[in-house]
């Protein structure tokens, strides 16, 4: 299996609809732009958000086992795909690339 990395490319916040819709949360999430993550063998990395990894574990165990091409070309590099969380007020968005051991 390869190493996935996990790289936080943007954070929204969607304020009008938290401020309609949401309760308050404190640290709701705690990433920053840059944080990265590894995934070895598939596997969800120490620390990471439980619901981001929901969004993203079937493309980083498809890249863990060698495959991509996901979507006939939806990347310029086959083996990375760009997913974001589930939260709708603050998604975040993730590429995901298989890395060397080297």
């Amino acid at each position: 299996m390869k190493k996935v990395k996990i790289t936080v490319k943007r954070i929204t916040e969607h304020k009008d609809l938290s401020a309609e819709y949401e309760n308050p949360i404190e640290h709701a999430c705690d990433m920053k732009i840059g944080d990265e993550f590894i995934s070895v063998d598939g596997v969800k990395p120490e620390g990471f958000c439980d619901s981001a990894w929901e969004s993203m574990e079937k493309f980083v165990k498809e890249l863990a086992n060698g495959g991509g091409n996901f979507f006939d070309g939806w990347m310029k590099n086959k083996y990375s795909a760009m997913i974001s969380c589930n939260d709708g007020f603050r998604p975040v968005s993730f590429y995901l690339e298989t890395v060397n051991d080297d």
